[in-house]
C-alpha cells in the first residue's frame, strides 16, 4: 500500500468560479475520504449572483451540473434550435439556390435540449451555495478559504506548497482561476487575433424560443444566444448578443446604438427574427492563451487557467468542465 491510499489526500483547489466550484462539489462526493479546501480572492459574502455575462452551456455540462444538484433549472433557457449560417457574399460567388447554412434541432437528436444559457451570477451562486451545504456537513474535511488570495505554488517531492499567507502543504493544488484573455499572464502559446468582442443584449421580435444563431460575416462571427425573461411582451425574446469583428478595421466602435441596431438587422438571417433594441455595448479583446502541459509536477491546470481560447464556439466553460 502506497503512502498515499494509506491516508487521506489533501486537495487544493484555486479558484472558486463555477469549474472550480463543480470540481470541489465533484471530487467532495467522489472522494470521501480527501481533505478539500477551495480558495478564492473574494469574500464568502460577496454577492455572485448579479453578474450578468453570459455563459452557454453543452448538453454535458447541463448534465454533469444536474448531477452535483446545482442547475438551475427555473432561470436557465434551454437551446432548441441552432442555426447556423454564412452572410453571402455581394459579389456574384455564391452558388444560385444554395444558402449556406445548417440547422441542429434538439428534437431530432433525440435530446431534451442541445444546451442552456444562462447568467454568469444566477450559475455560480447555487454552485457556491451547493459547496457551503456541503462544507457544513463535512467541516473536518471540506474547507471554504474565500478571501484567501494565493500568491504561490512551490512544487515539493512529494507535494506542493501552497502561499496563502502562510504556507501549506498539499497532495495536489488544482489552479481554476481564469480571468479574460486580456488581464492574463502571457502563456506559453499565446497568440493575439487581433479581434474584438462586443457583447451586449438583444431584444428581438419574432424568431422561436430557444433558438441560438451563429452568423459568419466578412469582419467576424455575430452570435444570439437565447435568453429566459418572462418580463418581455407576447412575441419578443432576449439574446445575448457576441458580435466579433477585426480590432483595427472596427466597424462597430463608431456607431451609436441606433446605427448598430440597423447594422444587426441587415447581418442577421431572416429566421432569428428582427432586432428592436440593443443594451450598451462592452468590448473585449480576443486571443488564445494556453499551456504547453497541463500538469507540473503535484499542480494541475484547468479552465481557462489551462487555456483560453476564441468565443465563437461557446467552449470555455465547457471545456472547463470537461477538464
Amino acid at each position: 500500500m502506497s503512502a498515499l491510499s494509506a491516508r487521506a489526500l489533501d486537495i487544493a483547489v484555486i479558484g472558486a468560479g463555477p469549474v472550480g466550484l463543480a470540481l470541489a462539489l465533484q471530487a467532495a462526493r467522489v472522494l470521501p475520504q480527501a481533505n478539500i479546501s477551495l480558495f478564492d480572492r473574494r469574500t464568502a459574502g460577496h454577492d455572485v449572483s448579479t453578474d450578468p455575462r453570459t455563459l452557454a452551456l453543452s448538453l454535458g455540462s447541463v448534465q454533469l451540473l444536474q448531477r452535483l444538484q446545482a442547475w438551475p433549472a427555473e432561470v436557465a433557457q434551454p437551446i432548441r434550435e441552432v442555426h447556423v449560417s454564412q452572410l453571402p457574399p455581394t459579389l456574384p460567388l455564391a452558388l444560385p439556390g444554395v444558402r449556406p447554412e445548417v440547422n441542429i434541432l434538439a428534437d431530432e437528436e433525440g435530446v431534451p435540449m442541445l444546451g442552456a444559457v444562462l447568467r454568469y451570477g444566477e450559475l455560480v451562486a447555487p454552485l457556491q451555495r451547493a459547496w457551503i451545504e456541503a462544507a457544513s456537513q463535512a467541516p473536518q474535511r471540506l474547507h471554504s478559504r474565500f478571501g484567501s488570495t494565493v500568491a504561490a505554488l512551490k512544487a515539493l517531492p512529494d507535494g506542493v506548497e501552497l502561499d496563502a499567507g502562510i504556507a501549506e502543504r498539499f497532495d495536489l493544488a488544482v489552479v481554476a482561476e481564469g480571468g479574460v484573455f486580456a488581464q492574463q499572464a502571457r502563456k506559453a502559446l499565446a497568440r493575439d487575433y487581433r479581434q474584438t468582442a462586443w457583447v451586449g443584449t438583444a431584444t428581438l421580435q419574432g424568431g422561436a424560443a430557444g433558438l441560438a444563431v451563429e452568423r459568419f460575416t466578412r469582419h467576424g462571427p455575430l452570435a444570439l444566444l437565447p435568453l429566459r425573461d418572462a418580463t418581455l411582451p407576447t412575441g419578443q425574446r432576449q439574446a445575448a448578443l457576441v458580435w466579433c469583428v477585426d480590432a483595427a478595421d472596427d466597424p462597430v466602435r463608431g456607431l451609436d446604438a441606433p446605427q448598430r441596431l440597423a447594422v444587426l438587422n441587415t447581418l442577421l438571417p431572416e429566421v432569428a427574427g428582427r432586432l428592436c433594441a440593443l443594451s450598451p455595448l462592452k468590448d473585449f479583446a480576443l486571443g488564445l492563451n494556453a499551456e504547453r502541459s497541463l500538469v507540473d509536477g503535484r499542480s494541475v491546470r484547468i479552465g481557462n487557467a489551462a487555456q483560453t481560447l476564441h468565443p465563437v464556439a461557446g467552449q470555455g466553460l465547457n471545456l472547463g468542465l470537461r477538464d
